[in-house]
């Protein structure tokens, strides 16, 4: 199987208010918004929201999951300053700071805030990520 990912969809339990969140603080735009789900482009593909009572009733299963979904999402900077500039404009936008950004014991430096349903993003700078011009991950890694 080729090694990729083409979209990446997180139930959520308020519509509106999770593409309000992504689209005030993230500043995202979205290509799609309509049928009850959420589309957004981002480097290379989509990051859709949709209700978490469709999205178990398509995968086949109930809707009994809570709390701590044991993953994140990342996004990777070129230095620990751009960390830093998002980490103060999602505080001024009223995000919540979960970690604040400092070094890290891989040698990088992060940090970690949640969405208004509590899934984590990292905002991070890896020394040893090459990232392209775009800002996507170099495709020699």
């Amino acid at each position: 199987m080729r090694q990729a990912i083409s979209f990446i969809t997180i139930g959520v339990r308020d519509l509106d208010m999770m593409k309000n969140f992504y689209r005030e603080k993230f500043k995202w735009t979205p290509i799609k918004d309509s049928d009850g789900i959420v589309f957004f482009k981002v480097n290379g593909f989509i990051f859709a929201l949709f209700p978490e009572e469709e999205l178990a009733k398509d995968i086949g299963i109930s809707n009994n999951g809570e709390g701590f979904k044991r993953m994140a999402f990342a996004i990777n900077f070129r230095s620990e300053k751009e960390v830093d500039d998002v980490f103060n404009d999602l505080e001024q936008k009223g995000v919540k700071i979960i970690k604040r950004p400092g070094k890290v014991f891989w040698g990088g430096y992060s940090g970690y805030i949640a969405d208004v349903e509590d899934n984590y993003w990292e905002f991070a700078f890896n020394p040893f990520l090459e990232l392209d011009a775009n800002g996507n991950v170099a495709a020699h890694q």
